[in-house]
């Protein structure tokens, strides 16, 4: 007899539980850009599906480098990207996305050549880099082989 009490006080709780979140406001899952999470894009499966470099960055790069590319230091070290001179030439961050480096994984089976030259040369013209000269898909496909 007590054991079917419990059931209904769980019951109880969990309608109650429903009803309060029903309460919340719209307010409670609009984004800073008014947008909802339901308007978000998100990576699904094993690929990334963000194509430009700055969605990329943000989806895949600055949960380590930080949003203003500046880099970590705790669990583990994320270098900074910020005014970086070893992105000079392409071919260095185009390896590094690849193939990744000591703590950093490879994307080489998660993004397309496109989408490796959109987050290389977004990085190489952003967060005090300037370097004009763009990577192309096809330097990202010549350095897979």
């Amino acid at each position: 007899m007590r054991q079917r009490g419990s059931r209904q006080h769980a019951s109880v709780g969990s309608a109650v539980l429903v009803g309060l979140l029903s309460l919340l406001p719209a307010s409670a899952v609009t984004q800073d850009d008014g947008s909802s999470w339901r308007d978000r894009t998100f990576s699904s499966g094993y690929r990334f599906v963000e194509m430009s470099g700055e969605e990329l960055f943000a989806s895949v790069c600055q949960g380590c480098h930080m949003v203003d590319a500046s880099g970590a230091a705790g669990a583990g070290t994320y270098p900074s990207l910020a005014g970086n001179p070893r992105l000079e030439s392409g071919d260095y961050p185009i390896d590094l996305v690849l193939n990744g480096r000591r703590g950093m994984p490879p994307f080489a089976d998660m993004m397309s050549d496109g989408q490796v030259a959109a987050v290389v040369n977004y990085v190489r013209t952003h967060f005090g880099n300037g370097y004009p000269d763009a990577v192309t898909a096809k330097d990202v496909r010549a350095a897979r082989r």
